[in-house]
């Protein structure tokens, strides 16, 4: 596995809100960016570390902010307050904000592509493409209020997307990822479905003795959480503005 040696750089992004900045471990930047988000679990941009690491060993820049989906507005403040620190800075932490992708995991990929895809994101704050990772499109996001799934059946998306669902998950259907990347289509959307199961497209594997993900030892995890890095990458690559 390619891993980034160093520990991440954990910052506030809003007080008491925390963020890990993952950055390269060689190389000089500016570097692509990719906004990470996590899923519904609260504050566990933890889990996300096994990818960020990976993402991070491909040469991009990974920011992963907590955030808790169990606050009353559903965590939309934090989330948007992330986002807008992440456009703000990813200039100072050696990120090019020319090349800018917001992506999630699970309630976390609903959100990025939401965000990314609504018209009333403004266009200087748009990103410049959305990766959607073990998500469902159909229910309203907390970012915008409307799911995202309805608007984009109606119109072309504004930004490319990249999807990844795995055929195993039992918590999400796959299915769910496929009616947008139908509705989307071609070439706007590119969908990866990798044999592995929720957990094991961000490189992580879900430890019951703990109620959390953990990172991954079985070899359709690792694999698949590596293609799911690859496709941050090839994102973020393929989106300069």
């Amino acid at each position: 596995m390619t891993m980034n040696p160093a520990p991440p750089e954990v910052v506030e992004y809003a007080p008491g809100r925390l963020m890990d900045v993952h950055r390269p471990a060689c190389g000089v930047g500016p570097w692509p960016v990719v906004l990470l988000w996590h899923g519904r679990g609260p504050d566990e941009r933890d889990v996300l570390r096994p990818l960020a690491n990976e993402a991070a060993g491909l040469g991009l820049l990974v920011l992963v902010p907590d955030w808790r989906s169990d606050e009353e507005d559903g965590g939309r403040a934090h989330l948007l307050a992330s986002f807008g620190h992440a456009r703000r800075h990813a200039a100072g932490y050696g990120g090019d904000p020319t090349r800018f992708v917001l992506a999630g995991w699970s309630l976390g990929g609903r959100e990025a592509v939401a965000l990314a895809t609504h018209p009333s994101t403004p266009a200087e704050d748009r990103p410049t493409a959305a990766v959607g990772i073990a998500s469902s499109y159909v229910r309203p996001a907390v970012t915008t209020g409307e799911p995202p799934l309805p608007l984009l059946a109606g119109r072309p998306s504004p930004v490319p997307l990249w999807l990844v669902h795995g055929t195993r998950d039992d918590l999400v259907p796959a299915e769910l990822t496929r009616e947008l990347s139908d509705a989307v289509g071609n070439p706007a959307s590119r969908l990866l479905e990798p044999d592995t199961d929720h957990a094991g497209v961000v490189l992580t594997e879900f430890d019951p003795a703990i109620s959390r993900c953990r990172p991954a030892r079985a070899a359709h995890a690792v694999d698949a959480g590596r293609a799911t890095a690859r496709v941050l990458a090839e994102a973020a690559r393929a989106s300069a503005g």
